[in-house]
């Protein structure tokens, strides 16, 4: 009966019939949002262009063949729509330090991965990995890991999310991808040795604790404490000794303890205090954080933090221009 339905679906579908095409697709939207995202480091590019796909996918409705599913075919459209706007994009520049009143300190050195967004932890409700896939939901949609896939060439992003991350199987990537099965073999194999870095960058590493848990919980309250009141040495007893601070597009990074400690000196600077409102993005715990004014809050950014075991080891900084898409305000009233 299930068959039936969906083969007078996509008849209807087929003929022009809206409301079809959207009971077919709808369900494979969030997915494919994830997927985009995964390809561009971008939550504004991966909805323009699940927009654009299902916007194709309409207008070529009628000659859909069946020859694969409605997801696969969908993948094949979002997948090469991500390959043509890597392609025709032109490299984005980094930005210069704009925290008004702020000195930073030298950094360690200046990241090669400047373009880079959040991913609403709302927009992950529901979407799981392929059953074949090698990598946890969690790992697969981290700032880590996708990070990582910044600095890999498109095509060889696109085969090993498509392998690795959906569990499709290489004559279906090849399908969607109009190559040879050899082609993604060899592509798979590259993108999986490109990857060494993010994997020694984990490796050995405590993991993080369950999303959700008494002790994501107790280490994010702690967290919110020492930054809200300016505690450094307080801040500085929760990160490991290896921490990461980097804030894209600005390209500074800050490895290890001393250097974090300098860096929050540095924002907590001439009075500056802040209050946190909790969110969470790629499946880590996050916050809008809002510098304290006179009549509240003006917004200054979203924190994601990364947790191995009971510690931080590392912060990513992103623009204030990303709380709207964590559905928080871009300033806070008095309290």
């Amino acid at each position: 009966m299930v068959g039936l339905v969906a083969d007078g679906t996509i008849a209807r579908a087929r003929t022009g019939d809206g409301e079809a095409f959207r009971e077919l697709t709808e369900p494979y939207r969030r997915e494919l949002q994830v997927h985009c995202y995964r390809m561009l480091g971008s939550v504004q590019d991966a909805e323009d262009t699940v927009q654009d796909t299902l916007l194709a996918a309409w207008q070529a409705f009628s000659g859909y063949e069946e020859r694969a599913s409605v997801r696969t075919w969908l993948y094949k459209i979002a997948t090469n729509r991500c390959l043509n706007a890597l392609r025709s994009a032109s490299r984005r520049p980094a930005k210069e330090w704009d925290i008004p009143g702020v000195v930073p300190p030298e950094p360690t050195r200046l990241g090669e991965v400047v373009w880079l967004e959040p991913f609403p932890g709302s927009l992950l409700a529901g979407v799981a990995p392929g059953p074949e896939a090698r990598y946890e939901q969690a790992e697969a949609v981290s700032l880590a890991f996708v990070t990582a896939l910044q600095v890999l060439p498109p095509r060889q992003v696109a085969v090993l999310i498509l392998r690795d991350v959906l569990g499709f199987h290489a004559n279906e990537v090849a399908g969607m991808l109009d190559t040879t099965i050899e082609s993604v073999t060899s592509a798979l194999k590259r993108a999986r040795a490109g990857l060494e870095r993010y994997s020694a960058s984990v490796s050995g590493r405590e993991p993080a604790p369950v999303s959700g848990s008494a002790a994501e919980g107790a280490l994010t309250a702690k967290f919110t404490s020492a930054w809200e009141s300016a505690d450094i040495d307080a801040l500085v007893a929760l990160l490991t000794d290896d921490v990461f601070i980097s804030m894209p597009p600005m390209p500074y990074e800050y490895e290890g303890r001393e250097l974090a400690a300098r860096f929050c000196g540095a924002l907590f600077g001439a009075g500056r205090r802040f209050s946190l409102v909790p969110t969470q993005a790629n499946g880590q715990p996050a916050f809008g954080a809002y510098v304290r004014t006179a009549d509240g809050g003006r917004g200054a950014g979203l924190y994601v933090l990364t947790l191995a075991g009971d510690r931080i080891c590392a912060m990513t900084s992103f623009s204030r221009d990303m709380l709207p898409w964590f559905g928080l305000p871009g300033t806070l009233p008095a309290s």
